[in-house]
């Protein structure tokens, strides 16, 4: 019987939501309360109103980090399944009435180069998954330089 109550109080922990508050949302980001607000009013983090209180949950505050992947990483990344991981990928190619394509929506105005880029497909040995890569140099070419 104990044992029920303590996984049903450890159920109940886990599941209450840990809320932070200005400052506390401040110091788990990094940043300045100004910058919290700031983010507040133009609408880049998710807050709660409880009364006059505001509040922040973590997942709210974590959707707020961005990640960007310096080339090392990305190289890295490469090599190995998106989805568990493993190393072992088989190069193929995705069939059907002929090659398949990419074709960017905005691209240079003025080119010679065709505005089709060619897919390269791996899937992994082990799940299965179906991971399709453009060929970035290419797109890179096509892009309008903003």
């Amino acid at each position: 019987m104990s044992d029920e109550r303590n996984s049903v109080g450890a159920e109940t922990q886990e599941s209450q939501e840990k809320w932070f508050t200005t400052t506390e949302a401040a110091e788990y980001l990094g940043v300045s309360q100004a910058t919290i607000f700031r983010w507040m009013k133009q609408g880049l983090i998710s807050f709660h109103k409880i009364g006059k209180a505001t509040r922040f949950s973590q997942e709210g505050l974590d959707a707020v980090v961005t990640k960007t992947v310096g080339q090392t990483e990305a190289e890295a990344a490469a090599g190995k399944c998106s989805s568990c991981g493993h190393s072992i990928l088989v190069d193929g190619t995705m069939q059907g009435f002929g090659r398949m394509y990419f074709r960017p929506n905005k691209t240079r105005f003025w080119t010679f180069q065709e505005a089709l880029v060619p897919l390269k497909v791996l899937v992994c040995a082990a799940c299965g998954h179906v991971d399709i890569r453009a060929d970035t140099s290419k797109l890179t070419k096509l892009m309008p330089d903003n």
